[in-house]
């Protein structure tokens, strides 16, 4: 495993914006409060970029952009101005934030934010596990009813935790409790290896990352 000294909030965030239909009323609020919050959370030297999907998936920088002061500002006015309406293709969407790779000793982190109302559930862990490489996958279920299969699914394959926002209440503190998990990696790239014959009863796939104040 590799332990890290210090690592800024994320050397370089992607937050991904489910805008589709299912998500009208409520759950855009809750979503944008959310992306704006994780946005404003940047350091200067930090790398940003937002994914936006309903029909189509559009990102609104070609590639990640350093965090400047202007580019947040445009990057919270572009959430700001969002609504939801369309359909729900979400597979582009994950396939454009995965795509890409950090500097070393760096860590890439995509926030997805969605209500995860899909049907296609299989082709979306198989992007997952084509794409991810080392970037870490963090999923936010957005309103009273998300899909937690797979939105827990998600996280668990993409090394990453499920955070779940009920109600607009309770954006800052869920958020809050996401970027002090964020800013704090331990250890990366966990593997587990078990003795010759030894058969574990239990056991995660791919191990998540360490952060500060986990067991």
């Amino acid at each position: 495993a590799e332990c890290l000294e210090r690592l800024s909030f994320a050397d370089e965030l992607i937050v991904v914006l489910d805008i589709s239909g299912s998500m009208a009323g409520t759950s855009i609020h809750q979503a944008k409060a959310a992306a704006a919050l994780a946005i404003a959370k940047l350091d200067a030297d930090d790398h940003l970029n937002v994914i936006v999907f309903n029909n189509n998936a559009k990102g609104l920088f070609a590639a990640p952009r350093i965090a400047s002061p202007e580019n947040k500002a445009t990057a919270q006015a572009f959430i700001e101005n969002l609504q939801a309406q369309g359909g729900t293709e979400m597979a582009s969407a994950l396939d454009m934030a995965l795509r890409g790779s950090a500097a070393p000793g760096s860590l890439r982190q995509v926030v997805f934010l969605t209500d995860g109302a899909v049907g296609n559930e299989s082709d979306l862990f198989d992007i997952i596990d084509r794409l991810l490489g080392g970037t870490r996958l963090f999923t936010v279920g957005i309103g009273s009813a998300p899909n937690s299969y797979f939105m827990v699914k998600a996280s668990e394959s993409g090394r990453g935790s499920y955070t779940h926002i009920g109600n607009t209440s309770e954006v800052d503190e869920r958020m809050a409790a996401l970027f002090a998990k964020l800013e704090s990696p331990v250890v990366t790239d966990i593997t587990l290896l078990w003795p010759a014959g030894t058969a574990p009863d239990l056991s995660r796939a791919i191990m998540p990352d360490l952060y500060a104040g986990e067991p």
